[in-house]
């Protein structure tokens, strides 16, 4: 959470230099990247605004009315900040650009271009230092999760430093196409391109803001955690001697560091209703020391049904997969979890 927050604020920070500094160089030559550049600045600058608000948010205490905790609202103001990039930013960004190629604009001085250089220089300077902080947190998290960068930023379920990284690669992005229009335009004389460049900026935006808005959108409607979570779950709980079978189970992100797991677990028919319980809580003290993301645990012993049976197989089959320990195997059993391909035409 604190370095989630630290991020937050230097990109906070940055975007409020850039913005005051791009608003300047735009109202001055009236370059149409220049001008989209600008309203996508201050459109970040209010996401980071969103963002340090979910954090402060979700911070909060589970309580009566809400007993799985204020987790998902990292995920709500990461959604209006998606909405953010698109509005303030991608529509902004293309109306200006379309307005550029319609009337044309006037011609720029010498002086004017040097200033435009020198803040999409400073710019380029800022959002590069708050862009390698946000990739550094999440390399951090990839580490210690074993998987690649990229994948970390698609499967993060942090909302809050994965808009900062997006955020940041769009302006970085964004920059060089608005610096390519400038250069254009100065050489060809033609507005043309500094129009293209502003549309071009807006489509990128858009798109950012599209990725950013799906994804947060299947974590505030209830996504599942991890699969390679729910996998290392599936294998420690069927790997108790008194169980028979893992029957079924459900799982919630709730936040970054919060996730509810619901399993129903086929005990031995020869145990004692003593012994249930005591096993299911072995099980439960050690989900949680293992897997420390895990707030809300639920285990419910159960006599599996002929469909229960048959998810009981498959889930078997799943573990079993994976059981030589070599990476294939377990890459291959995670895609099979996280696309479903687990489960038997049956079932």
């Amino acid at each position: 959470m604190a370095e989630s927050r630290n991020t937050v604020l230097v990109a906070l920070v940055a975007n409020v230099a850039i913005a005051v500094a791009k608003t300047g160089a735009g109202l001055l030559t009236m370059s149409s990247s220049m001008i989209s550049e600008a309203a996508h600045s201050w459109a970040d600058t209010m996401n980071q605004v969103f963002l340090l608000f979910a954090l402060k948010r979700a911070d909060r205490a589970p309580d009566r009315t809400h007993p799985f905790g204020y987790g998902k609202e990292r995920y709500f103001w990461s959604l209006l900040a998606a909405v953010g990039i698109f509005v303030t930013g991608a529509v902004l960004s293309i109306m200006q650009g379309v307005d550029a190629l319609l009337h044309g604009r006037g011609e720029i001085s010498s002086r004017e271009y040097l200033i435009s250089y020198a803040v999409l220089a400073l710019a380029f300077l800022l959002e590069g230092s708050s862009l390698i902080k946000a990739l550094r947190q999440l390399d951090g998290e990839a580490k210690s999760r074993q998987r690649g960068l990229v994948e970390e930023i698609r499967k993060s379920p942090d909302p809050t430093v994965k808009t900062v990284a997006s955020e940041d690669s769009a302006a970085v992005t964004g920059l060089v196409l608005a610096a390519l229009g400038l250069a254009l335009h100065q050489l060809t004389g033609s507005s043309v391109y500094d129009a293209i460049a502003s549309i071009a900026i807006g489509v990128l935006l858009a798109w950012v803001a599209y990725a950013l808005g799906r994804d947060t959108k299947e974590m505030l409607i209830g996504e599942a955690a991890d699969p390679e979570l729910r996998l290392d779950i599936i294998s420690t709980v069927t790997g108790y001697d008194g169980v028979e079978a893992l029957v079924g189970m459900a799982t919630m992100q709730l936040g970054p560091e919060n996730v509810l797991v619901a399993a129903k677990i086929d005990f031995h028919d020869g145990l004692t209703a003593a012994e249930i319980q005591n096993l299911a809580g072995r099980i439960e003290v050690d989900l949680h020391e293992r897997f420390p993301t895990i707030t809300h645990l639920y285990l419910d012993p159960t006599e599996p049904n002929v469909m229960e049976q048959t998810v009981a197989a498959d889930l078997r089959r799943l573990v079993e997969s994976q059981a030589d320990g070599s990476p294939d195997g377990r890459t291959a059993a995670i895609g099979q979890l996280d696309d479903g391909s687990w489960r038997s035409e049956s079932a």
